[in-house]
């Protein structure tokens, strides 16, 4: 017990550092499969530059904003601590989305050409490619956090550790919102865009050279959902277990062991996240099966590691609330909660189970029945997660407490280095294919891609409820931390007696309307984004007009279109319009804090709101956009009457409909809960 209670943080760096090292040998791996012909090689370099082009400006306008705000936070604190937690990060929070987005767009066209051999290889190149995302994101999560955390508490300031560790927590999640918005407002945008006009006007193929659109809709892939998902789960990751730091910190203050805990959990994961990646290598079958297998021994993995060290830990410890076995428990809770919800959303998601189907069958008789068919699917898919997720908080809270929610969601979140690495799959194998078209490979390669791309939008359903979920629980960590800081500081300054406690109750009409302005921040952050994303699309919409109207050699294959000016109208659509909703939970959190008769209660209030709202609505839209796309190539595949049916075009506005739904805002509101939780508790000492 005391040598994992000295050395049990270190242990976890290491760890951490092993996933990075790892995930080296897999881009060394990757870069030397073969990047396929010339044509292909010229395809996949416009969408690097594309890409690459985008999160440079994307880093530089949010580098201004990140500059202000450490600026505001070292005017405030009179501190290098928290400003200097800011900076750290958001730098790794961007660090992990532009890695993540630079090797899948090297893995893309490596994908294409080992599906000139068959899908299996094809399988491989592009889940190696999402793992190196998977590896890089709880890599760097956890050495980031666990270096810091070690350098601020050295000489015993274990307090002053964890207040910096906040500022960290608030740079990883205020730039993911960034990450997140702009790449799915990017994405989403081309995407819609290209279809609207190539399907359902002129009757191009997916990915058709021919579209003004296309090289923007590749483009979009790599920023939104590996950007955009890279940086959304380092944050999810990061403020968990500096969440479950803080509940350490403010519940169970005289056992070393209990924040050493947080840091083996995400370290023995790692270990499970190369075995599942191992796995999935080394193995033979479908790609669903790998796939899914892989998660199964990365989950078994972790769960039969976590015993010896949770008995290591707290085995004879005197005074403890909770026993090491009720401890593991929780864990396991968590890990049961990971798998319950991927196999939920699966089945939400996947071609061959009811609901996409349903939404195909709806499809013949027309747009808006396709339209009905899904919303009703995304809101049937929120019960069974949400109902697991309230067994799992009961079950955590009776075995551990709060700590005990906390442990349970960070054993949830120790699992993003193997889900990480199923959402990377999917726009990998979506660019696949779109090179495999635009270089005029053969059919038999598109079918390839095309089924690897099905799995893949599944697959990206399943990790966005993954986060979710996990989002909601964690966010209700960070309410207990809120709580707990707050009764802290009351008793502190004197504001309550020593035997008073603090009280959110809902006889409190502030409480009531702190509610009310919380349950609203989602839908006012949704309405935004989806707003930003139907803008951008009418812009690219007229745009690919104009071009085909222009140049009718287009069509013919005897002009080119401007590609150029289509990737310019996204992106700098999407750098204008994700600025104001990624700043709006700030300010709502800034103004309802410091009115002066709302207060700390109120407040309370929000982060209430925000939670529940934003769970149903994030829950909701990402399932409902997976479905949809998966109805589209469902129907595709020859079902209801194939391309260029009624049923068709139907889906195809489904799928477009769908496209914010999934890849902006639903995702978006994930790391949004934690910005408003985040900054709440930041700004306690500002509310008295």
């Amino acid at each position: 017990m005391l040598f994992l209670n000295n050395y049990g943080i270190v242990i976890s760096i290491v760890l951490g550092v092993i996933g990075l090292l790892y995930a080296v040998v897999l881009i060394k791996k990757i870069m030397a499969s073969s990047p396929g012909n010339e044509l292909m090689r010229k395809v996949a370099g416009a969408i690097q530059e594309g890409a690459k082009a985008y999160l440079s400006r994307q880093v530089r306008t949010v580098s201004v904003i990140a500059v202000i705000i450490t600026i505001l936070l070292y005017v405030w604190k009179q501190s290098l601590a928290v400003p200097v937690g800011f900076v750290i990060g958001a730098v790794c929070s961007m660090i992990a989305g532009y890695i993540g987005m630079r090797v899948a767009v090297v893995a893309n066209v490596r994908t294409t050409q080992a599906a000139t051999i068959g899908a299996l290889p094809a399988l491989r190149v592009a889940f190696n490619g999402g793992a190196v995302t998977g590896l890089l994101v709880v890599g760097l999560a956890l050495v980031s956090v666990a270096v810091f955390y070690l350098v601020m508490s050295a000489g015993g300031h274990v307090g002053a550790a964890i207040d910096a560790l906040v500022g960290l927590a608030l740079g990883a999640s205020l730039i993911s919102v960034f990450a997140r918005l702009g790449g799915g407002i990017y994405t989403k945008a081309a995407d819609v865009g290209a279809d609207l006009v190539g399907k359902n006007e002129i009757g191009l193929d997916e990915d058709d050279p021919r579209n003004p659109a296309t090289i923007a809709d590749n483009v979009g892939d790599n920023v939104g959902d590996c950007a955009g998902m890279a940086a959304d789960v380092f944050e999810t990751y990061a403020v968990t277990l500096i969440g479950a730091l803080l509940i350490a910190h403010l519940s169970l203050p005289t056992f070393a062991g209990a924040l050493v805990y947080p840091f083996l959990i995400g370290g023995i994961s790692i270990v499970g996240a190369v075995l599942g990646i191992l796995w999935v290598n080394l193995r033979n079958g479908g790609a669903t099966a790998l796939l899914m297998q892989g998660v199964g021994i990365s989950a078994v993995v972790t769960a039969v590691l976590a015993w010896p060290v949770t008995q290591a830990l707290f085995s004879n410890v005197e005074g403890l609330p909770f026993t090491p076995t009720a401890l593991y428990g929780t864990a396991i809770i968590g890990l049961v909660l990971t798998w319950a919800v991927v196999l939920i959303t699966n089945y939400y998601t996947a071609t061959e189970y009811g609901p996409v189907r349903k939404i195909a069958k709806a499809s013949e008789t027309g747009h808006a029945t396709n339209i009905i068919a899904g919303i009703a699917i995304g809101n049937y898919a929120t019960a069974l997660p949400v109902i697991l997720i309230c067994a799992s908080i009961a079950g955590g809270y009776m075995l551990a407490g709060l700590y005990g929610i906390a442990i349970a969601v960070m054993s949830m979140l120790s699992m993003a280095g193997i889900i990480v690495s199923l959402d990377a799959f999917g726009p990998i194998t979506d660019n696949a294919g779109g090179i495999a078209v635009m270089s005029e490979l053969p059919k038999e390669v598109r079918e390839v891609t095309d089924g690897l791309d099905a799995v893949g939008n599944t697959m990206k359903a399943v990790t966005k409820g993954y986060a979710i979920a996990s989002a909601g629980v964690a966010a209700l960590v960070l309410f207990g931390s809120y709580y707990l800081e707050l009764d802290k500081h009351l008793h502190a300054t004197g504001v309550l007696a020593a035997t008073a406690t603090v009280d959110f109750s809902l006889k409190d009409p502030y409480v009531i309307i702190g509610l009310f302005l919380g349950g609203l921040i989602p839908f006012l952050f949704a309405a935004m984004s989806m707003n930003a994303v139907g803008n951008t699309a009418g812009a690219v919409v007229q745009e690919v007009r104009r071009q085909i109207s222009l140049k009718p050699g287009i069509l013919k294959g005897t002009d080119t279109p401007e590609y150029a000016t289509c990737v310019d109208i996204v992106t700098k659509a999407a750098l204008r319009e994700m600025i104001l909703p990624a700043l709006l939970p700030v300010a709502i959190v800034l103004i309802v804090g410091l009115i002066p008769f709302l207060g700390y209660k109120a407040l309370g209030g929000v982060l209430m709101g925000t939670i529940v709202t934003g769970l149903f609505l994030g829950l909701s839209m990402t399932s409902a956009g997976g479905a949809w796309d998966n109805a589209k190539k469902y129907i595709e595949e020859g079902n209801h009457g194939g391309k260029g049916s009624e049923a068709h075009k139907a889906a195809v506005t489904g799928d477009t409909v769908g496209d914010p739904y999934k890849d902006t805002s639903g995702p978006a509101i994930n790391p949004m809960i934690k910005v408003v939780n985040i900054v709440a508790i930041l700004i306690i000492p500002l509310l008295f």
